[in-house]
């Protein structure tokens, strides 16, 4: 098998996607549940699908990794960029390296 291309998509970035194109979300209702404004919203979701497009075009693989992101430990999905949580109660944030 042979070795992909790879590029990377952030956290903040598969949230956006997933909020407009699988969840079928406004730009304002996607910034209101990732707790960002609209414009940023915006930008956030044009750079994940530039980053997405090349991938699927050019064959290459995608890494989801870093951005601005917290792990939540109330075990529900929290608003600011779509953070994830955790059922054992921990919490761990990454902040993309800021």
């Amino acid at each position: 098998m042979r070795l992909l291309e790879d590029t990377s998509l952030t956290y903040e970035g598969l949230e956006a996607i997933r909020l407009a194109d699988a969840e079928g979300l406004s730009h304002l209702e996607g910034s209101l549940v990732m707790g960002v404004s609209r414009p940023t919203f915006g930008r956030v979701l044009n750079e994940a699908r530039a980053v997405v497009a090349k991938a699927l075009t050019n064959g290459w693989a995608i890494r989801i990794e870093g951005g601005h992101y917290k792990i939540a430990s109330s075990g529900k999905r929290c608003r600011r960029w779509g953070e994830q949580s955790l059922d054992k109660g921990d919490s761990s944030t990454n902040d993309g390296g800021m």
